[in-house]
């Protein structure tokens, strides 16, 4: 159900947009479409943004008249009415008698009257209590969220509870409280230890930096993750902290037990590149395949070698350099960047530059 405000946001943003729902839509995130254009209509008719629907009552007046005449027939006993008729709820016919007979109906008689020190006790008992609640409250003769809801009222209220024949000290703390807390620790404890957990073994099993993210790894890697973990974490608390889909894991999962459908291929390869002494690369083996009649591509070809670690290890040849070293002794440096002459003639400076030509 969305509120007045809300449909009357959604109309007004309708009618600035040219009627476009979409726009709409996007923007709020409510309703759909259909809704949209209901409300629309609704506003087009009545002039208003939100108008109030009465629920219809799937009773008659006959029927509720019958029920309120069986009632004064029969003792007037609500639960023997129901029995008999089969309708209406409890207070619904307590409404029905009401309306119609306020002045005969049955008045409901309260149970036993606890004063203020009888409750002090009993609050008292619950908070410094060995046993269960359930115990506590079936010896006071009252249920246990009566109990409970004393004991809401008096500590919420002007008066707290006080130790019996002893002033002004405070009432114990809460032993389900206490128990509370100790549970939500443990959980903490728990959730510290999955995180620890799973940092360890992003670094330990997928060699990853230790700064990594979790939820920034590949689902493949992330289901190796969960693999290795399922033995001290539940397997739902570590999706859902590695926000991996459960239909994605048992998917990757089922892809790794799986065949290796290029095992064959990968033995022959081996054996090729074995028999040549490591000399040949991925092409060379290719072409080898090639005239088996094995049909492959070049690329499964490569993956497979780099998979198997069969890298071609070659003496790196040296880059051609015709420096022979200097013919004669380098000039002496006389004017050491220094170009200003006072008189011509005192300083001749010259560029030999070589160059290469076909003759």
């Amino acid at each position: 159900m969305y509120s007045k405000e809300e449909r009357e946001k959604a109309i007004k943003l309708y009618i600035k947009y040219g009627k476009c729902a979409a726009d709409v839509i996007r923007e709020l995130g409510y309703p759909d479409r259909k809704t949209l254009r209901n409300w629309y209509k609704t506003y087009l008719e009545t002039g208003m943004y939100y108008e109030q629907y009465s629920r219809r009552s799937k009773y008659s007046p006959e029927h509720k008249k019958a029920a309120v005449k069986y009632y004064l027939e029969h003792g007037r006993n609500l639960s023997r009415t129901i029995r008999a008729l089969g309708y209406p709820s409890r207070q619904t016919l307590r409404n029905w008698c009401n309306e119609l007979i306020p002045d005969r109906c049955k008045r409901r008689v309260g149970g036993i009257k606890f004063t203020r020190e009888q409750k002090k006790k009993a609050v008292f008992a619950l908070c410094t209590r060995t046993e269960t609640a359930k115990d506590v409250a079936k010896i006071f003769g009252v249920s246990r969220e009566t109990l409970y809801n004393w004991k809401n009222d008096l500590l919420r209220g002007s008066g707290d509870v006080k130790m019996p024949g002893k002033k002004e000290k405070p009432l114990p703390d809460d032993r389900d409280a206490l128990l509370s807390e100790i549970e939500t620790l443990k959980n903490q404890i728990k959730r510290l230890k999955l995180e620890k957990d799973v940092l360890e073994g992003t670094v330990e099993i997928l060699k990853k930096d230790p700064g990594v993210d979790p939820e920034n790894l590949t689902n493949k890697e992330k289901t190796i993750l969960v693999d290795a973990l399922r033995n001290e974490h539940p397997l739902n608390e570590l999706l859902v902290y590695l926000k991996l889909a459960r239909s994605s894991y048992f998917y990757h999962r089922k892809i790794a037990l799986l065949p290796d459908k290029y095992e064959k291929l990968r033995n022959r390869i081996k054996e090729l590149f074995h028999e040549n002494k490591g000399r040949y690369g991925y092409r060379r083996i290719h072409a080898l395949l090639a005239r088996e009649g094995i049909c492959v591509s070049e690329k499964v070809v490569r993956r497979i070698m780099s998979e198997c670690n069969l890298v071609v290890i070659m003496k790196k040849k040296r880059k051609y350099n015709s420096y022979q070293g200097e013919v004669a002794p380098a000039a002496e440096n006389l004017i050491k960047r220094d170009f200003h002459a006072e008189a011509p003639n005192v300083k001749w400076l010259t560029d030999i530059t070589e160059f290469s030509i076909p003759a």
